[in-house]
């Protein structure tokens, strides 16, 4: 029988209502989003600008997919939030704040979503963000940027998955 010396006791991440200890980025919003089944189907909102989740309005959506286990990221965009929807898989978003008068600077947060944690995150401007594919299926997700992609001059900047800047290892 193993032994409980060798053993790691395990720290609270939620409450007893449901809700995560850990504290957000600042910025950061997640609203979780509930899917209506009856015998024809499911219906799941992805975006309602009365939920103020952001001031901004829906000026631009497209749809992601990743692969099982792949990475997309570390990204960040300058001037605009990322406001996704997943939807379908199962994908760990990781988030470092690296904004230099945040309150949060240096904080990390680690989410994860999908089929059965359907909901919307609110990625502020200046946040690092890369995604895994936990999964066995195609991760599905919607982005309503609060600006739309400009082809010609992306806000869109990157960092190698290993980089030292981030304190994270996929």
């Amino acid at each position: 029988m193993p032994s409980l010396d060798a053993a790691t006791k395990l720290q609270q991440t939620v409450t007893s209502k449901g809700e995560r200890v850990e504290p957000l980025i600042d910025g950061l919003r997640i609203r979780s989003a509930t899917t209506h089944p009856d015998e024809r189907g499911t219906v799941c909102e992805i975006y309602n600008p009365a939920w103020g989740l952001s001031d901004e309005p829906l000026v631009y959506v497209y749809q992601i997919t990743i692969r099982p286990q792949q990475v997309k990221g570390f990204v960040l965009h300058r001037t605009y939030s990322d406001r996704l929807f997943f939807s379908f898989g199962t994908v760990k978003v990781v988030l470092y704040d690296d904004r230099e008068r945040s309150p949060t600077r240096g904080m990390l947060n680690e989410l994860h979503f999908g089929d059965h944690n359907r909901a919307h995150l609110v990625i502020p401007p200046g946040v690092w963000h890369a995604m895994k594919n936990v999964g066995t299926v195609d991760v599905v997700f919607v982005n309503c940027p609060t600006k739309p992609y400009n082809h010609e001059d992306p806000d869109k900047w990157a960092l190698p998955r290993d980089s030292d800047q981030i304190p994270y290892t996929f």
